[in-house]
């Protein structure tokens, strides 16, 4: 089946963290995080539907201006996913400049930030705060967000981003997304039956998908206009001809140290993962130095990586004390995950 979610590692194994996620099929794509966004050109920054921040340090967040200078302007609305208190945070980078135009510039420009915090996490809400250009980007309280238990934060589309809260000597968020179900029609029983195709089958595959019991009429027909009055028959007795897969599933997991609580949280988000994409800065060798950084080591993002059951790992944050060793920090990971990477 071909791939739905295309992920680009923006800045390399050493570079700043980055990771560019586009859809087919869906016109908006997601970012995370925004160290050096200089790889991406003004049509592809336009796309970025959805930003997802793991923490405030300078090299997951310094670029966010490039992003903020092509959307001045336009008429957007864009979700901003950060840790706890990060809605101040970017009333004061937003602060940095003069808005004293912003009501001459027709198009409103509106980020809607949502906290992922763990207070909330253990039975509350997430904060929610609009920041309106035509406002000054003063903020605006929104009612929270409520929190469910598996950390869904958001749906875009057929996209669903979680998040869960990692530990860096700081808040830092994890992320996964995830495709709804793919559902395929088989052609080939279609024509065994004498079934036509026609619009039909939107309906079937949507009363598959709400998991709607067998009883449950559905409507043959081949034209819209034969709708009406079209022969009924049961989903029990159509159900086979719809296969379900399971979506992909991206995760991206930067920043945060090696402990059990960490690696229970990175665990879960990357669980059955199709690509994981998940910090290596230090050698296995350097474990004291790791820890000392509140980071992984490449054997530690190996056997996060072995225990998600990920099928692709992708490291990345790869320390610059390591110069012409990338090779040897590739092979330490992928030992310890048993599974490859790609070049990027």
């Amino acid at each position: 089946m071909r791939p739905t979610l295309h992920p680009r590692l923006l800045n390399g194994r050493g570079g700043d963290p980055g990771v560019y996620v586009e859809a087919l099929h869906l016109a908006d794509a997601v970012l995370f995080d925004c160290g050096d966004l200089s790889t991406l050109t003004p049509r592809h920054l336009l796309r970025v539907g959805l930003l997802a921040i793991s923490h405030a340090h300078m090299d997951h967040w310094a670029d966010f201006d490039r992003l903020l200078r092509v959307l001045i302007g336009r008429e957007r609305h864009l979700p901003v996913v950060g840790p706890e208190g990060f809605a101040q945070r970017l009333f004061h980078r937003l602060q940095a400049y003069t808005w004293n135009l912003a009501d001459l510039i027709r198009a409103d420009l509106d980020f809607e930030v949502i906290e992922v915090t763990g207070a909330a996490a253990q039975g509350g809400a997430w904060p929610r705060t609009r920041l309106r250009l035509h406002g000054g980007f003063r903020p605006e309280p929104l009612p929270p967000l409520p929190v469910t238990p598996d950390g869904t934060v958001l749906h875009r589309g057929r996209l669903r981003l979680r998040a869960a809260v990692l530990d860096h000597g700081t808040p830092c968020l994890g992320f996964a997304l995830e495709e709804a179900n793919h559902l395929n029609v088989w052609r080939n029983r279609l024509e065994e039956r004498g079934l036509p195709v026609g619009p039909w089958l939107a309906g079937l595959k949507a009363a598959v998908a709400e998991g709607l019991p067998d009883d449950h009429p559905i409507p043959v027909f081949a034209r819209p206009s034969e709708a009406t009055g079209a022969p009924l028959q049961p989903l029990g007795a159509l159900r086979d001809l719809v296969s379900v897969t399971p979506g992909q599933r991206i995760a991206y997991l930067t920043d945060f140290a090696d402990t059990p609580a960490n690696r229970a949280a990175a665990v879960s988000l990357a669980r059955g993962a199709d690509i994981l994409f998940i910090e290596a800065p230090f050698a296995a060798a350097d474990a004291a130095l790791a820890a000392e950084r509140h980071h992984l080591t490449t054997r530690a993002a190996g056997e996060i990586a072995r225990e998600a059951g990920v099928r692709r790992v992708e490291p990345f944050h790869f320390s610059p004390r390591y110069p012409g060793e990338e090779a040897r920090l590739l092979a330490e990971v992928e030992a310890a995950a048993g599974v490859a990477s790609r070049s990027v």
